[in-house]
């Protein structure tokens, strides 16, 4: 009897490990198609972003497969308390790892189109937003993998260096406009761009905060936001 309790613990942790890596290469393959994303919207590539576009097809697949693994769990372990949580929590995390992905097809979308316009200078800011929503999705993660509550609760604080990016961004681009109007539509597109890393920064902080129910079963405080462009602009 030990020895078959023994056998079925085994089996439900390696069905969880199981779990875990598919929401893992989930969210490498986001990290990926965010980077390369942006790298062909700064350098102008429209078939790099055109191959991106067709790879958000492995983020679906990726989803249904946590999804299918999920459901097969509850169905056969009945888990309960922390072990329930966490399947939950990988539920809903495919969930957001998917529409991150769409995010990041988007702005492969947009990066085809500014490839044929000139250069615009305030562009200079998106790929430094991109690096730090990167790092938040991977650190968020790994408190993932690693169930670690700490590590969740200190990426909620870092949602607030994206939105400054974005808050920054948008000013430049607006002025930008206001000083070269024939420069308004690809300038329009770079806005588009930057509110989807906004976005992505949002999705990977409310995955933290899954995370950190995971771990604990309370729930974190609200965050900050500070997201300001929904205000009057004023440049002065």
């Amino acid at each position: 009897m030990a020895e078959f309790a023994a056998h079925t613990v085994k089996s439900f942790d390696e069905d969880i490990a199981q779990l875990r890596a598919v929401i893992t290469r989930m969210g490498g393959l986001c990290e990926t198609q965010i980077a390369e994303s942006v790298d062909a919207l700064i350098n102008r590539h429209a078939e790099a972003a055109k191959t991106i576009i067709e790879n958000d097809k492995r983020l679906d697949a990726l989803e249904a497969e946590a999804e299918a693994l999920a459901v097969r769990i509850i169905a056969l372990r009945a888990p309960m308390a922390d072990d329930l949580r966490e399947i939950v929590a990988a539920l809903k995390i495919a969930g957001v790892m998917e529409r991150i992905g769409d995010y990041a097809k988007n702005i492969a979308k947009r990066a085809a189109v500014v490839a044929q316009s000139q250069p615009v200078a305030p562009a200079v800011i998106i790929p430094q937003m991109a690096r730090v929503v990167v790092e938040i999705i991977r650190d968020t993660l790994d408190a993932f993998v690693d169930r670690d509550a700490e590590k969740a609760l200190a990426i909620l604080q870092r949602d607030q260096q994206v939105d400054e990016y974005y808050n920054s961004l948008f000013r430049s681009l607006l002025t930008f406009m206001m000083e070269n109007p024939h420069y308004i539509t690809p300038s329009t597109h770079l806005l588009f761009v930057a509110k989807n890393l906004e976005r992505i920064g949002d999705h990977a902080t409310s995955v933290a905060e899954m995370v950190y129910f995971t771990a604990t079963g309370l729930r974190p405080a609200e965050r900050p936001k500070s997201d300001f462009t929904s205000s009057v602009y004023n440049p002065e």
